[in-house]
């Protein structure tokens, strides 16, 4: 196979591509395929992770990759080859091999094409201050950190990972995007005797990052009171936005998108136009929302558009990516992920709507509930139903006649994320930003903005061992 141009003078050992070398790669490689229609992607990273426990640094991590992965079609044919081999002779191996895997392929008869060229919005994603996140000086922000909590009597544990993306996707439809990402992550856990607070920050910009107001939100869970057991049954709870949070995504990965409606497993199907939820519920995917980390286009060049999926309790729109688009006549919404992609076009920029109470005020509303931060180890039971279990964790209080009154041992719940979002009764008009923040697969941090809300009737199905 000809190769026309020498790919190698476009990547430099150890250095991030730039947007000029990537796309002028990725434009020569879908040039340089014989296959009906192709598509490349580039993900470049590079990144540092600083993990502490006991109130002491234990490990720091730095990672500098980038990854090729490859999509052609032929007569319906599809295969995916990927590579982080980006020298002339492997990238011409990695196209062979796609070609090759192709043509052995079963048809998709329902495949279309891929997409065709959009006008992408220009965002500033990138925060060039991330650069002065070094060893050192995520070291003495620790070391900070440290002494605020030494100075409680507790000891601090979590993690600190920042990083540069690059993202750079080109096909042989005429498709050319690039955007560049920086990120922060730093979730915090503090403890005493058993009991434990946990505070999150998510960022594109190192200046945003306020170490004493993340220690004060962690340490302000922790109790010096002995915690007391809590029966299981139904009560009336306050959940914090990372509580809520991890409920939207939950919804996002098992509902709210179309391969799901399509193939029949959504809580979705055949509702839509239906009071699902309480009317106060309203939830949306937006990446071009600056309350969020923003993503101008998706995985396959396509720029992201708002989907509502509850508007005022109503189901409304599920997101779409090229494959299941075309499916059904209708436009990508911006929502490809990386190829192969087998779990449909999942939204990653996830918002619920603020509502008009304050936490403060919810919580003296309760006569005699449970306050939750954060939950851990949530699974699902019921996709159908949207029926999930876990457990609470980090910050959970017994309320009584409107006071938290004392710390409780974590609680196992099983209940459906519909059912709960449709007893809300308040919503916070505070939301904040809320991640995961993942570092064990390829690095693209995202975010779900979310409220505290007041949930009247939430089902606690044991007491956790934890």
């Amino acid at each position: 196979m000809h190769i026309c141009v020498p790919y190698r003078k476009f990547l430099k050992a150890g250095r991030m591509t730039g947007q000029d070398s990537s796309l002028r790669l990725l434009r020569s490689i879908v040039q340089d395929s014989p296959a009906d229609q192709t598509e490349a992607l580039l993900l470049a990273e590079d990144s540092s992770l600083t993990r502490f426990a006991k109130s002491t640094v234990h490990q720091h991590v730095g990672e500098k990759n980038r990854t090729l992965i490859l999509r052609v079609v032929i007569d319906k044919r599809i295969a995916v080859t990927t590579t982080n081999l980006l020298n002339r002779t492997s990238i011409r191996n990695l196209i062979e091999k796609a070609i090759s895997l192709a043509r052995v392929q079963q048809p998709k008869e329902d495949f279309v094409s891929l997409p065709t060229p959009k006008t992408i919005p220009r965002l500033n994603t990138f925060n060039e201050n991330i650069r002065s996140l070094t060893p050192d000086r995520k070291v003495r922000i620790i070391t900070d950190l440290f002494k605020i909590v030494r100075g409680r009597g507790l000891e601090a544990s979590g993690s600190f990972s920042h990083g540069i993306v690059e993202m750079a996707v080109a096909n042989s439809l005429g498709v050319e995007a690039y955007q560049c990402y920086s990120d922060l992550v730093f979730h915090l856990i503090v403890e005493r005797n058993g009991s434990s607070g946990y505070a999150g920050f998510v960022s594109r910009d190192p200046g945003q990052l306020d170490i004493v107001s993340l220690a004060k939100e962690a340490i302000g869970k922790v109790s010096e009171k002995e915690l007391a057991q809590i029966e299981p049954g139904e009560y009336e709870v306050i959940l914090e936005p990372y509580a809520v949070s991890e409920f939207l995504s939950f919804l996002g990965y098992l509902g709210f998108h179309a391969l799901a409606v399509q193939e029949g497993r959504s809580f979705l199907c055949n509702q839509f136009g239906q009071r699902l939820v309480d009317s106060q519920v309203t939830i949306y995917d937006d990446g071009l929302d600056p309350e969020g980390l923003q993503i101008p286009f998706d995985f396959e060049g396509v720029p992201k558009k708002r989907v509502v999926f509850f508007e005022e309790g109503v189901a409304k729109e599920v997101t779409y990516d090229s494959f299941t688009g075309n499916r059904e006549g209708k436009d990508s919404t911006g929502h490809g992920l990386i190829a192969p992609n087998t779990e449909g076009p999942i939204p990653i920029n996830l918002f619920m709507k603020g509502g008009e109470a304050t936490l403060e005020e919810m919580v003296r509303s309760v006569r005699k509930g449970i306050y939750v931060t954060r939950f851990h180890y949530t699974n699902v039971i019921e996709p159908m139903k949207a029926v999930v279990t876990g457990m609470t964790r980090d910050g959970t209080f017994w309320i009584e006649e409107g006071e938290l009154k004392m710390p409780i041992k974590n609680l196992r719940f099983t209940e459906s994320v519909l059912r709960a979002l449709s007893r809300i009764s308040a919503i916070s008009k505070e939301r904040r930003i809320c991640t995961e923040g993942t570092v064990y697969s390829r690095r693209f941090i995202t975010g779900v903005v979310a409220p505290a809300i007041k949930v009247d009737g939430f089902n606690f199905s044991g007491v956790s061992a934890l």
